[in-house]
């Protein structure tokens, strides 16, 4: 990967720390569900010490259930093991200025042990080691996330109260492309754009979305781990800002019987004998069909190889497989096809431009897993040399293709069994990551929901 100026240079937070403009640098990793874990500390410490020699964090920290509950299965961390640490080390190349959070500065760290070998398990490194891969074939990925949410006029307190029933959505009905839609939440929309653009993320546009209270910000693509960080700081920074407005907003796959949030994730390749990073040439088009390189055939190929497979990687949760419905504009096929939103992988673009679409990922994805998934599938693609299918032309949900898994248990399935996740990912990965879907189903299987209650209560 091509080196990068940061958001934030470290002789400019130095500058900055010395006129008291910045006090709290904010150090955090992606966990297993991309979310940002750390700490934050005094900034005169954190120059002074911290920049160059890290710090450390419990290795429970990989090894415990969305509740943070410590959890049986994991080989890293365990109550046996007496739950350790793991040193984080600073990336100076994520630092960036926190607007709404004053007087702050933020970057990710990357995990490795005692013995300063890397945290394997850990997304940033699985993400790390495919990308790795990737340019053992000269290529590097460029990515972009289109992460969709809902926002609700509740607080997040009073959301928990009510057990997230009952919530007033910021908008009554359907504002898909609505600029009337948009403006009724503008000032907020308007605080998160702003402000992720001075955290040094380049926006784009924002735009309405199906489901009351629904909405999409959209941001420029970068180089793959880039793309990743950029998506961690986006979405805690987003709950940040609603929750200092006065609103919740949520991210879950599938919060209602409505539209889900997606999470469709876009991916071109650059030679790197052309170029460095995000200025190399794109390696996708070429005078095969439908205008691709053989790389980006192949790659192409391996995606559909592999979707069921990394099915768990793109789509994590229980919560998840609620999107796969047909006519949602969520996938259901193994398919794909050229502007064709009914297939899981969709093709856009053309020249310098093409690119294809994953169409399954949802909103509580974790960006280092999916992304890692893509790069993976794609590299077996390329290094088995598969053909691409002709394309779908017509509604995918009605043609005789493959499905997407149904449900997590399904996905944790095929994945803990596939030698294509073995190969790319080692066994420790994959075993990892199966223990968290077990966990997860052991969990919403002693559950009693809601729907069982208002089925059963009284006329059962």
């Amino acid at each position: 990967m091509a080196d990068r100026t940061p958001p934030l240079p470290v002789e400019e937070l130095r500058a900055l720390v010395a006129n008291g403009e910045i006090d709290t640098v904010v150090l955090a990793f992606p966990d297993m569900q991309g979310r940002l874990q750390g700490k934050r500390f005094a900034a005169r410490f954190f120059l002074d010490e911290v920049l160059e020699h890290g710090t450390e964090g419990c290795n429970y920290l990989l090894a415990v259930d969305t509740e943070m509950n410590t959890v049986d299965g994991y080989a890293m961390a365990s109550w046996e093991s007496g739950y350790g640490d793991f040193a984080m080390h600073p990336d100076p190349a994520t630092l960036r200025r926190v607007p709404w959070n004053e007087g702050t500065a933020l970057l990710i760290a990357d995990l490795a042990w005692d013995d300063g070998s890397p945290v394997v398990a850990a997304p940033r490194q699985i993400l790390r080691r495919q990308l790795e891969r990737l340019a053992g074939h000269g290529l590097t990925a460029r990515v972009g996330t289109e992460l969709e949410f809902i926002v609700f006029k509740d607080t997040y307190e009073q959301a928990w109260d009510r057990d997230y029933r009952g919530l007033t959505p910021a908008n009554q009905y359907n504002i898909d492309y609505s600029v009337l839609g948009t403006g009724r939440i503008e000032p907020l929309l308007r605080r998160i754009r702003n402000e992720m653009a001075a955290a040094g993320l380049t926006v784009e546009s924002a735009k309405g979305e199906c489901n009351p209270g629904q909405h999409e910000i959209v941001f420029r693509y970068d180089d793959a781990l880039v793309t990743c960080d950029q998506h961690a700081v986006y979405k805690t920074g987003a709950k940040e800002i609603a929750a200092q407005e006065g609103v919740s907003l949520t991210f879950m796959a599938k919060y209602d019987e409505r539209e889900g949030n997606s999470c469709h994730i876009h991916l071109s390749l650059a030679d790197t004998g052309t170029g460095t990073g995000a200025d190399g040439a794109s390696a996708m088009p070429g005078d095969g069909p439908g205008g691709m390189s053989d790389v980006m055939r192949h790659f192409l190929a391996g995606q559909l190889a592999a979707l069921r497979d990394f099915a768990l990687l793109y789509a994590p949760n229980i919560n998840s497989y609620k999107r796969f419905q047909p006519g949602t504009f969520a996938p259901t096929a193994v398919a794909w096809g050229h502007d064709n939103r009914t297939c899981a992988l969709r093709v856009v673009g053309r020249g310098r431009s093409l690119r294809f679409e994953n169409r399954l990922p949802g909103g509580d994805v974790n960006p280092y897993l999916a992304v890692a998934g893509l790069v993976a599938a794609g590299l077996h693609g390329l290094e088995q040399r598969l053909e691409l299918p002709e394309p779908c032309t017509g509604n995918a949900y009605a043609a005789d293709c493959a499905q997407v898994p149904t449900t997590l248990r399904e996905a944790a399935e095929l994945w803990e069994n596939s030698p294509i996740a073995k190969a790319a990912f080692g066994d420790e990965v994959v075993a990892h990551y199966s223990n968290m879907a077990r966990v997860e189903l052991a969990a919403f299987d002693a559950a009693v929901t809601d729907w069982e209650l208002r089925r059963s209560f009284e006329r059962l």
